[in-house]
């Protein structure tokens, strides 16, 4: 299966995502234009990679800020996660926010009471 890699701008996100190691980044900024238009290939590529998904799947999400309309797509991306998770899968996100962030710890907690997949707050000094 082919890796994802998108290239960050100042309004989307980078997104990394390996098949084989089953590590998977989002990492940066998440205003696009069109939110549905730029997490497409991201959940399309889940889709597939949930018929042959690894023992364990780390997602890393990184993001600064996102509006509201990626929250609707972030929360699409970790329903395809839970699936991954309710075929007996290990899956596990990692939510990184600024110390300083309260706005985005929430927002991670918030995903974490809906979704069940282990969500881990990671607090970082630096982005």
């Amino acid at each position: 299966m082919e890796n994802l890699k998108i290239e960050g701008t100042t309004k989307t996100p980078t997104v990394s995502f390996d098949s084989e190691t089953a590590i998977m980044t989002i990492k940066g900024r998440s205003i696009p234009e069109n939110s549905i238009d730029f997490y497409k290939p991201i959940v399309d590529w889940l889709d597939a990679y949930a018929t042959i998904p690894g023992e364990k799947t780390v997602l890393n999400m990184q993001l600064e800020y996102f509006n509201t309309s990626s929250s609707k797509c972030i929360l699409d991306v970790f329903k395809k996660l839970e699936n991954i998770k309710k075929s007996g899968k290990d899956v596990q996100v990692h939510w990184h926010y600024e110390e300083d962030d309260e706005d985005m710890l929430e927002a991670g907690e918030d995903y974490d009471a809906i979704i069940d997949i282990d969500f881990e707050m990671v607090r970082v000094v630096e982005f």
